[in-house]
């Protein structure tokens, strides 16, 4: 156990030294996407190879490395999903792509044992071959500093993270800072909630450290549970003592000794990963009694939510971990003044306590240079959808849609023509082609009535239906609504039946306009914040694509030919042989005719399922 920074100081900079002395790494991405691919058995099978092969390698980081030495080891995820598995190659940087199991060989024969790229893995666009990792288009436009060691080290060795400078923010705030000049400092670097919400964080640490009432509480909102989110479980999972050090800061800034990790049950490896770092944590002395002998004392938590995404709202939240069913409150008071158990308390997300340290080494000048003048930093997003290069990244505040969309996204897949992108999941709006050089920032956003949110990015294109969008965010929103307040449980129960109708072809004369009477009701009512943002899909989706609707409730179509109950199918006569086979197959008798004539459908009876289109061996039956 270190009782000292001095030894805190000593043990760093001999894993440091013991990390450098590690020549030659082979580095594979284990993020979810990658491992869903096989990036595993890649791994196994590199060191089956090196192992016969003779090659000195190790798999843990070695107290007296080799020059020699190969370290083969597993990172966390290194963001450009789409293409992994990924194998990174140090010291020169490469970075293989899309790597399989037969290629691991090469890998070893002609780069590790020749020290030669294998031209065929690097990552090709537009006839330009990139080998290098930081020159591919996807990194190079990046500002990486949230995920700067997830693709680097090994998650679950503290000695790793104390090899890139881990827990210097943590030495200075105890011996060389005062709570007031930590709070000063998190505060000038205009540090804002990454949550949804923006608020200032110093602001939000000052509150609490003002408050007579102890004990205090620091509480870690990783519920994140908006659908294709996962920018936060790869904090947790892939660098969990960045999120621990950002959070004891935030006790010593605020007068806590407790922290509490509320982390969606949906995350094992995430709730895993953190368990083993506050173990290791507090074995080396920088958790629990006394921390590196300054009279600190600061304890560590994990509560694991049931699934509920109301839980994301700061008292409900705070009411689960206490047992409690989790439901918002009515506010004030707030969190701040009465939170976990009723006492004050500093509730951030993952992402915003990721930042604090590094806010810490490098000053808040330095931080307020990235971003934009009220939204400093930068922002991690989870880009998704009808895109290219779909993955994890992190980009400064105000970066617009279209360098995320076009430079780092690459654009749309297979040739599509973009539609749309939604932002900010259930709680957020949809943004067009007129917003492309519009910033990414809380500010820029609020003005045309989207939020950043947790960060999600949802690219669609011209065949994806907006009302079936708007449909699905609110089915989701009813299904997890808490019930507490009537304009939430009532008011988009109305609207996801108004909008199963539409979808249905079911839409009549006036649902446009009561859609927007619901929304904005809920909005003005809701008792929380996931409440009042409710409606957000379907009024912006109404806002920018209400010819749509109309096609839906009056025309029976769906320009985007994605409701399945707006489509036609119908028999081209010219076509069909009369050989019964789409009348035999189907399932509700909707197609009539005589053999070796053309056949009809029944309109009345179809169910649009498809089966005949299917079965028809003469391409005789279309849908539109």
């Amino acid at each position: 156990m270190l009782k000292s920074k001095e030894e805190l100081q000593a043990l760093r900079s001999q894993v440091k030294a013991r990390m450098d002395a590690e020549i030659k790494r082979i580095i594979v991405c284990a993020g979810a996407g990658c491992v869903s691919k096989g990036a595993l058995k890649i791994y196994d099978k590199f060191a089956e190879i090196m192992k016969a092969k003779g090659v000195n390698f190790s798999l843990e980081l070695q107290k007296e490395p080799h020059s020699d030495s190969v370290r083969l080891k597993e990172s966390g995820c290194h963001g450009f999903c789409e293409i992994g598995p990924l194998v990174r190659i140090e010291p020169q940087g490469w970075l293989y792509v899309k790597v399989k199991v037969e290629d691991c060989e090469d890998i070893i024969e002609q780069t590790i044992i020749n020290g030669k790229c294998v031209d065929r893995l690097a990552y090709t666009e537009n006839g330009e071959v990139y080998r290098e990792q930081k020159e591919i288009p996807f990194y190079k436009k990046q500002t990486r500093l949230i995920l700067d060691n997830c693709d680097k080290i090994d998650a679950t060795s503290i000695e790793e993270y104390l090899a890139t400078g881990g827990y210097t923010a943590l030495e200075k705030v105890l011996f060389d800072m005062d709570a007031e000049s930590v709070i000063n400092e998190i505060s000038e670097s205009g540090l804002r909630g990454r949550g949804g919400g923006g608020f200032p964080a110093g602001r939000k640490w000052s509150q609490v450290a003002r408050q007579k009432n102890f004990p205090k509480y620091v509480v870690c909102n990783g519920d994140e549970g908006d659908p294709g989110a996962f920018m936060d479980r790869s904090v947790m999972e892939d660098d969990p003592h960045r999120l621990l050090e950002g959070m004891i800061i935030a006790g010593i800034a605020c007068g806590a000794n407790d922290g509490y990790i509320y982390v969606r049950a949906e995350y094992p490896k995430a709730v895993a990963r953190l368990e083993l770092a506050i173990k290791q944590a507090t074995e080396l002395g920088l958790l629990g009694e006394n921390i590196l002998g300054s009279g600190f004392n600061f304890n560590m938590h994990i509560n694991r939510g049931a699934g509920a995404f109301v839980c994301g709202e700061g008292s409900a939240l705070t009411a689960s971990i206490e047992g409690k069913r989790g439901m918002p409150r009515t506010k004030p008071p707030r969190t701040v003044e009465h939170g976990l158990f009723d006492k004050p308390t500093v509730l951030n997300n993952v992402e915003t306590y990721a930042n604090v340290s590094t806010i810490i080494n490098n000053g808040s000048e330095w931080f307020k240079k990235i971003g934009t003048e009220n939204s400093t930093g930068t922002k991690t997003f989870a880009l998704t959808g009808n895109i290219k290069n779909a993955g994890l990244i992190e980009v400064p505040m105000g970066t617009t849609l279209r360098e995320v969309i076009f430079d780092i996204g690459g654009g749309m897949r297979d040739g599509g023509e973009f539609k749309a992108v939604q932002i900010g999941g259930p709680s957020g709006g949809c943004l067009t082609e007129e917003h492309f050089d519009l910033p990414l920032d809380f500010d820029s956003l609020s003005k045309v009535g989207a939020i950043i949110g947790s960060g999600g990015l949802v690219v669609m294109d011209k065949k994806t239906c907006m009302v079936e969008v708007a449909r699905f965010f609110m089915d989701f929103t009813q299904k997890e609504s808490c019930g507490k307040c009537v304009p939430c449980r009532e008011g988009t129960k109305r609207m996801l039946e108004i909008l199963n109708r539409i979808v249905d072809g079911k839409g009549e004369d006036g649902d446009i306009e009561l859609l927007k009477e619901l929304g904005e009701a809920i909005s003005k009512t809701a008792l929380c914040g996931l409440g009042k943002t409710a409606a957000g899909p379907v009024l912006s989706t109404i806002k920018y694509f209400e010819d749509e609707y109309r096609a839906h409730i009056y025309d029976k179509k769906c320009p985007a030919g994605a409701c399945q109950k707006l489509k036609t199918i119908s028999i081209d006569k010219d076509l069909c042989k009369g050989c019964s086979k789409c009348a035999r197959n189907c399932p509700v008798g909707a197609i009539k005719g005589e053999i070796k004539k053309p056949f009809e459908i029944d309109q009345k009876l179809c169910i649009k399922c498809g089966a005949c289109l299917s079965n028809c061996p003469f391409g005789a039956i279309k849908e539109n």
